[in-house]
């Protein structure tokens, strides 16, 4: 069987999820061979290995910290060219995107960016998209070159399936590029105790009907009675109500979440464009014409300040 290539996202040897969800998604169309980078790669080789990877090829620098995305590219052309591939799979991240694109110009590839399901087909792994703001799905597959495809976070469920996981040096020679993009700081991200918004199994975002800051603890707190990450419409960041790095539309992030719900939003298409992938979507709205409502598996027409907060309680009694 082919080998495919999955790029490691991870954090001084912590996998993200998504890197476990690729793993998934590889086993469909060859063996699964890992790519981990930088400080702590060797690190992630026992969780890789226990989601499929049956190789999964190291290499440490300064460069990856020290400059942007083109020495991970060159990492991958080495692996490219030491592995001859079906594919090579990237979590679709802002990172991962630039990073699937420089490569796939280098190798003189086609690209699928932003796919929610693989499969194999008799010429090459099959991608399935959702497009037109999730209106429809795609069915495409790269007819040149290796084919490298970005894959959405949640687009597949984690599943252990123990493999090998030898680790084995990979040699990377940096290009002239790699040094031309230098870090010089780098400012931690205050931490929320939330998972992270595009990685989330369980959104909770609240609108315009909000109607101010003080009242988004009332999403805080249903998101945290769910273990959920917390998101925003653009009407409610545009408000300063919450942070921009919040927002859930086609001008913020895309989710696609096992949940996701939506407690005052109109379910405008810009809105839509970033959620509308989730595998259930519920909403709260005292208008009953809203258009989220023809989108939505459950509705529940009220104001979200009567209906939240019993439903906050709900959570905490069947969780308590």
């Amino acid at each position: 069987m082919a080998e495919v290539l999955v790029y490691v996202d991870h954090v001084d040897g912590a996998v993200r999820k998504p890197t476990l969800e690729l793993l998934t998604l590889a086993r469909r169309i060859g063996e699964p061979v890992a790519v981990a980078l930088g400080a702590g790669a060797e690190s992630t080789a026992a969780a890789l290995a226990e989601h499929g990877a049956t190789r999964v090829l190291t290499h440490d620098a300064s460069e990856y910290a020290d400059y942007l995305v083109v020495p991970k590219v060159d990492a991958l052309q080495a692996a490219v060219a030491a592995v001859s591939p079906a594919a090579v799979l990237v979590p679709s991240s802002a990172e991962g995107k630039e990073i699937a694109a420089r490569l796939a110009l280098r190798i003189g590839s086609g690209i699928i960016t932003d796919a929610v399901d693989l499969e194999a087909g008799d010429e090459g792994p099959v991608a399935t998209q959702s497009v037109f703001a999730a209106s429809f799905s795609t069915k495409s597959r790269v007819s040149k070159g290796t084919p490298v495809i970005t894959v959405k976070p949640n687009s597949a469920a984690v599943e252990a399936a123990p493999a090998g996981g030898a680790v084995e040096a990979l040699a990377v020679s940096f290009s002239a590029q790699a040094t031309g993009t230098k870090v010089t700081g780098r400012t931690p991200r205050e931490s929320t105790g939330r998972p992270e918004l595009t990685e989330a199994a369980i959104v909770v975002s609240g609108g315009r009907g909000v109607n101010g800051a003080e009242n988004f603890g009332l999403i805080e707190a249903l998101a945290d009675s769910l273990g959920a990450a917390v998101g925003a419409s653009r009407a409610a960041v545009d408000a300063g109500w919450y942070p921009h790095t919040n927002q859930v539309g086609q001008t913020g992030k895309s989710v696609s979440p096992q949940l996701y719900i939506a407690n005052g939003i109109s379910g405008a298409i810009q809105h839509r464009a970033g959620m509308q992938t989730s595998k259930t979507i519920v909403a709260v709205n005292k208008d009953a014409e809203a258009p989220i409502f023809d989108l939505v598996d459950y509705g529940v027409v009220g104001d979200l300040f009567d209906v939240v907060p019993q439903l906050t309680e709900e959570i905490k009694t069947r969780k308590g």
